[in-house]
């Protein structure tokens, strides 16, 4: 079984680094004239299936908003994750799950286990009740060749206050990149399964030196940071690849599969000029 970071290599390599969010938000399926319910839930998201497939590395579906729709909402999700699992374009799951005991074992089989019913490439974790509470988790996508995303420096204001809170010497945010890279030390260099999520809309202050597996890097677009940002030298120094993650922006194509991609194509470009730029 090739491990989640290996596989993640040679998705960048073969596409680029950008993520695509698909994020079907009320205000996006009117914008595409859906109506607001699992029936255009299912349309958004087979449009996106047939717009990004084969032409991004990796997609991030953002599971609130198929939740949302109940468990019809959850099907079509379900759905979405199997259609792109059957092409060359990797998912990452934007659930941001995170408990303890048996309640995280429950998210593990959910989401990350052999077979699990929700099972991406990826997840998004929270490891605010300490990141050992994830042991369930960083067990079962392993053994499935899953990786997982650790929020460490957020983008929101709101995670200042517990993220930048020292911690013996370091913030907690760096106590979080530091328990992700101890669980890559073996991996091939750069190809880590444990990633972790770090905004660019900031300055962050981490030091990424040592993580040796991706960095997820939201706010591309809409939320304010550019090409330049993602590839700039708050990154740099990361062995493993730096994705930088854009919904809105590209979504604004839709709703024709053709529009998606280009649009995924052209952000894609821009992020290769401003790295070569940046060289």
């Amino acid at each position: 079984m090739t491990g989640f970071g290996a596989r993640l290599a040679g998705a960048v390599a073969a596409h680029g680094p950008l993520c695509a969010g698909i994020d079907p938000h009320p205000a996006l399926l009117a914008q595409w004239g859906l109506t607001d319910d699992a029936d255009g839930l299912a349309r958004f998201a087979d449009a996106c299936l047939d717009g990004f497939a084969g032409a991004v590395a990796v997609v991030k579906p953002q599971s609130a908003f198929f939740e949302r729709h109940g468990a019809a909402g959850v099907a079509v999700l379900e759905r979405l994750l199997a259609g792109f699992a059957q092409t060359p374009t990797l998912t990452l799951l934007d659930a941001k799950r995170g408990d303890i005991g048996s309640t995280m074992d429950g998210y593990a089989d959910a989401y990350l286990r052999i077979g699990a019913p929700l099972g991406a490439d990826a997840l998004t974790v929270s490891p605010y009740l300490g990141f050992d509470s994830l042991e369930p988790a960083l067990v079962a996508a392993a053994e499935a060749g899953r990786g997982l995303f650790v929020l460490a420096r957020t983008s929101n204001p709101e995670g200042a206050t517990v993220q930048l809170a020292a911690l013996d010497g370091r913030s907690v945010a760096q106590a979080v990149v530091d328990a992700a890279a101890a669980r890559n030390a073996g991996a091939p260099a750069g190809a880590g399964d444990v990633g972790v999520v770090v905004g660019g809309t900031r300055e962050h202050g981490l030091d990424l030196a040592a993580l040796n597996g991706p960095v997820l890097v939201p706010g591309l677009g809409a939320q304010g940071a550019g090409p330049a940002d993602v590839v700039s030298s708050r990154f740099a120094g990361t062995a493993g690849p730096v994705l930088p993650a854009a919904a809105r922006s590209v979504l604004a194509a839709g709703p024709a599969p053709a529009a998606l991609r280009s649009a995924a194509l052209a952000l894609g470009e821009e992020l290769a000029s401003a790295r070569a730029g940046s060289h």
